[in-house]
């Protein structure tokens, strides 16, 4: 198999770079070692659109975040990605936080932005009536904004796919030979090949171990662990904006943020991890209830319907790492995507095209480049539209998750996406099942149901998300006269 270009990595980077590619008449073949998209880093963030004002001026991070929130809100447009432009607060609780937030205030102007505030104690007070009175003022951001982190990356991917842009799963690269001529054979654990001329390296956490494939260790990956609690609905309301502390050294703090779905999400603390390490423990969440509270103290963590921790890819350099690797020709390295890297990532995608241009690649644009998505949402529907829906296709009257109102029609039309899922989890992000109260507890069962009978799955194949995750063990009892 001979591609124009294999990207590694599906998670947020590598489907945003996928997404800018598609647009040229070049072959592009995606390359994910999971058996679903965006399901390692991407899938557990914050999924905060950061406006811009923290990375230090002069820097890529500086540049292609203030890029990316600025393209995020055409793409999420078009892509019909769930988003709240919500707006953000950097909270001071000293006056040495409150001289950094002045430093970050004007990070943010050399940045490029306009529209930066700081505010006084009352001011905050007006805007966040459940923020702490010890709060002294805070930085104003209004063009931060809230994003569902998978359903971003799964827009550019299934983008890219009806873009004729190949996605190969359960793909895990385990060595890269240089031809002779031009360009990489690229292998996987379980014996496929696939040439390209040119490689993209967005495999997130381990683009150290591809990068050492071809070229000298020249940067290191030094993951880390952050937990979260996820609040009920029923908390929504609690604050409005997304409430960030003064950032440490080990990163932006503890926030307490809407999301674009309606829940409340609190954390992350960071420890030092292994790449695969997505424990949640109780003194990680014990820390995050603490530092929270600081800043809510009426945030009432009894609400929490879910933890969870994602790891992400620090590493030993200040800034992105984006630049054809050393000693190997158009292999293109996008490492160490930390934080801003969620929101940056269009503007890396197209940053990667360019270098791309640079090595080489011919780019000619498609005359039938498809850019819009649609997917319907049966629980934003008017009653006459639902109506309408249901008399058209009597699956979206079977409402299969009461807790969020997911219809089996909305389950159907991802299994018959362009990347569709192939797990009970891989539906939960794409639709929202198992997202509610109930966490999947009513659900669940249905789901299962589901991707039996519409992907010819049988039900001790049926896993719960990753290769393995096996949910069933064997037959417990029988209908009387069943087969």
């Amino acid at each position: 198999m001979q591609y124009d270009v294999a990207v590694i990595g599906c998670g947020i980077t590598g489907a945003a770079t996928a997404y800018s590619l598609s647009k040229y008449n070049v072959s592009v073949v995606v390359l994910e070692a999971e058996n679903d998209v965006a399901d390692v880093t991407t899938k557990a963030n914050s999924g905060i659109l950061h406006a811009g004002f923290d990375p230090v001026p002069g820097t890529l991070m500086a540049k292609l975040n203030v890029d990316g929130v600025r393209m995020a809100k055409e793409l999420c447009a078009k892509l019909d990605v769930p988003v709240r432009w919500t707006g953000s607060l950097v909270t001071a609780f000293s006056d040495a936080e409150m001289a950094h937030i002045k430093k970050l205030y004007d990070r943010g102007v050399a940045n490029g932005l306009t529209d930066l505030e700081i505010l006084t104690a009352e001011q905050v007070q007006n805007m966040e009536k459940n923020l702490s009175r010890e709060a002294k003022g805070a930085l104003y951001a209004p063009t931060s904004g809230v994003v569902y982190p998978w359903e971003y990356a799964l827009a550019f991917i299934e983008t890219a796919v009806r873009n004729d842009v190949e996605l190969r799963r359960n793909f895990k690269v385990n060595a890269i030979e240089k031809l002779e001529k031009q360009g990489y054979l690229l292998k996987s654990e379980s014996g496929e090949q696939v040439k390209a001329t040119y490689v993209v390296n967005a495999a997130g956490l381990y683009t150290d171990f591809i990068h050492n494939m071809v070229s000298a260790p020249s940067f290191t990956i030094m993951p880390a662990r952050g937990e979260y609690y996820l609040l009920d609905k029923d908390m929504e309301g609690l604050v409005n904006k997304v409430i960030f502390q003064c950032p440490t050294e080990k990163g932006k703090g503890v926030l307490v943020a809407p999301t674009a779905g309606g829940n409340i999400i609190v954390g992350p603390n960071a420890e030092d991890s292994g790449k695969d390490d997505v424990r949640v423990t109780q003194s990680g969440l014990d820390y995050v209830a603490e530092y929270a509270r600081k800043s809510v103290p009426s945030l009432d963590l009894r609400t929490s319907i879910r933890n969870f921790a994602g790891v992400r890819a620090n590493h030993d350099k200040d800034d992105f790492i984006i630049r054809e690797a050393e000693n190997a020709k158009g292999f293109i390295d996008l490492a160490g995507i930390k934080s801003p890297g969620l929101t940056s990532a269009p503007a890396i995608g197209d940053k990667c095209v360019e270098l791309l241009a640079d090595c080489g690649l011919k780019l000619e644009e498609k005359k039938t480049f498809i850019n819009t998505r649609r997917r319907i949402k049966f629980n934003q529907l008017s009653v006459q539209e639902k109506q309408e829906l249901i008399k058209a296709n009597p699956l979206y009257g079977r409402v299969i998750c009461r807790c969020e109102t997911i219809t089996e029609g909305e389950i159907v039309d991802a299994l018959r996406s362009p990347v569709p899922p192939v797990s009970v989890d891989g539906v939960k992000r794409r639709c929202g099942t198992g997202m509610g109260r109930c966490q999947g507890g009513f659900c669940g069962p249905r789901v299962i149901e589901i991707l039996m009978n519409e992907s010819h799955i049988s039900w001790d194949d049926i896993i719960q998300d990753k290769k393995n995750s096996f949910m069933l063990t064997g037959v417990t009892k029988k209908q009387e006269g069943a087969n």
